[in-house]
């Protein structure tokens, strides 16, 4: 029997232009390959959430973001092959995803490490792509955040995590 893969921490940022449109990205390795979701990706170690949000959408997209509050977490599991199941069965990745608002500062769109294609879609593309499971929710959720925020007054709609402001506590 193999042992089970520890879960991962994954970090995404769901990103929306002037006109409402969400920046997505065509997956262009397992897991999810060829299914558009947000930009995203492991964190490294010794990075902090923002900043891991912030160099995933550089990377496969080209642009600099500023990262605002954590819109969702999401759990992705697939069992390894052969149909183990149980309590001791093993998987083929774990991954936990923390999906942040982000607000594009700047660089140019392109699409680049492992992304296909990134673009800018609307309410209406979005419905002709294969998206990843439970993407859309995580999209209305995002937009109805951002929305919050910028209908609030200014000091209530502050950009979250910095990395001082996801403090980090002591090894051991």
């Amino acid at each position: 029997m193999s042992s089970p893969v520890a879960p991962r921490i994954g970090v995404a940022g769901v990103v929306f232009d002037e006109a409402g449109r969400v920046l997505l990205v065509e997956r262009g390795k397992p897991p999810a390959e060829g299914q558009w979701t947000v930009p995203g990706g492991s964190l490294e170690r010794g990075e902090s959430l923002a900043e891991g949000v912030c160099r995933e959408i550089a990377e496969e997209t080209g642009l600099v973001v500023e990262v605002g509050p954590l819109v969702a977490v999401i759990e992705r599991m697939a069992p390894l092959p052969g149909g183990e199941s149980g309590e001791d069965a093993g998987s083929a990745y774990h991954f936990v995803i923390l999906d942040y608002l982000a607000v594009v500062r700047g660089g140019t769109l392109a699409a680049a490490s492992d992304a296909r294609q990134a673009r800018f879609c609307s309410d209406a593309e979005l419905g002709e792509l294969p998206l990843t499971e439970g993407l859309r929710d995580v999209i209305d959720r995002a937009r109805e955040l951002s929305r919050a925020l910028s209908s609030a007054p200014s000091s209530a709609a502050s950009p979250a995590p910095s990395s001082a402001a996801l403090r980090r506590l002591p090894a051991g």
